[in-house]
């Protein structure tokens, strides 16, 4: 080796070793469920899903019963494997062992959610088609649409944080982050019916409960406040801190809502909006309309900024 690479190697040993001595060493970090692997998961949950439009299969019912529990069949072992790696890593701050089935059982579960996630995501499918006059399709919407996409990722993964699997929920969520730009927490509670039109850059938090029927646009934040001294396990907080959406609710492009506050049903919250206080339900929240000013008669926007500040 070269003499830079072994002093590179050798700064790296010890940021290895400072980083180490910081962490919980007592985790089996070689358990660590793979997001390649929690990646092909959810592929092949999505092809189960929907045989036709996300698996390509073409045949008559009764082939598709069996195409649909072949996925499954693959889809459920891997999990069953990614989930008992998570298990695996959590082991040492678990009070007693975990039981030799529990990877198994929270895999069963899951199955039986299915049904319900399928039937979320078709109605998040329908709201985007009814409010969006630029769809031609529900297909196009479910083939097309990133807000789809985070939905269909975020109804998987929401069950199994539910369940006891919180890491390969997050990674679930983070598939759909890198691909939409919809970054949704997994422990997010969401109503039926959501719709989330153009996606890029919403954030939803752990703890936010949305309602039905909801709308949000691009860059919506459901984000949480800092709570100094509130916290727990080494500062960091873990209360219910993100905000509740009632249902038919419109959150317009750029509205910020932060801490547990409550927006009332059927509230329209406009673009670029800052709130941090509960709106009553049937409530417009905007910000001030632009002004147009008058080049013709000499105005300057330094005329506007000082007669703002008197």
């Amino acid at each position: 080796m070269s003499r830079t690479l072994i002093e590179t190697v050798a700064a790296l040993r010890v940021a290895r070793a400072a980083w180490r001595q910081r962490q919980d060493e007592s985790r089996d970090v070689e358990s660590f469920p793979a997001r390649d692997a929690v990646a092909r998961i959810v592929e092949t949950l999505a092809t189960a899903l929907y045989p036709r439009r996300l698996g390509g299969f073409r045949g008559t019912a009764e082939a598709e019963d069996s195409f649909v529990a072949e996925r499954l069949t693959l889809a459920l072992a891997d999990l069953e494997r990614e989930v008992a790696a998570e298990l695996g890593y959590w082991q040492a701050e678990a009070r007693s062992s975990f039981d030799p089935d529990q990877a198994g059982m929270i895999v069963r579960l899951f199955a039986a959610t299915l049904a319900e996630v399928r039937q979320l995501v078709d109605s998040d499918v329908d709201a985007a088609f009814l409010g969006d006059p630029a769809a031609r399709s529900v297909d196009e919407i479910l083939l097309c649409y990133p807000g789809a996409l985070a939905s269909l990722h975020h109804r998987i993964a929401h069950q199994l944080h539910q369940l006891g699997a919180p890491i390969v929920a997050r990674l679930i969520s983070e598939l759909a982050n890198a691909r939409t730009g919809i970054d949704i927490h997994p422990g997010a509670t969401i109503g039926s019916g959501f719709f989330i039109d153009h996606g890029t850059g919403v954030v939803i938090g752990e703890t936010a409960i949305v309602g039905n029927r909801v709308r949000l646009y691009q860059h919506v934040t459901l984000g949480a406040r800092s709570a100094p001294g509130d916290t727990r396990d080494g500062g960091r907080p873990r209360h219910d801190r993100h905000p509740i959406v009632e249902d038919d609710v419109v959150i317009y492009a750029g509205a910020t809502i932060l801490g547990r506050v409550t927006i009332g049903a059927r509230s329209t919250i406009g673009g670029n909006v800052w709130l941090l206080d509960d709106v009553p339900p049937d409530s417009v929240v905007v910000q001030p309309e632009a002004r147009r000013l008058d080049r013709a008669a000499g105005a300057t926007l330094r005329d506007v900024l000082v007669e703002t500040a008197d």
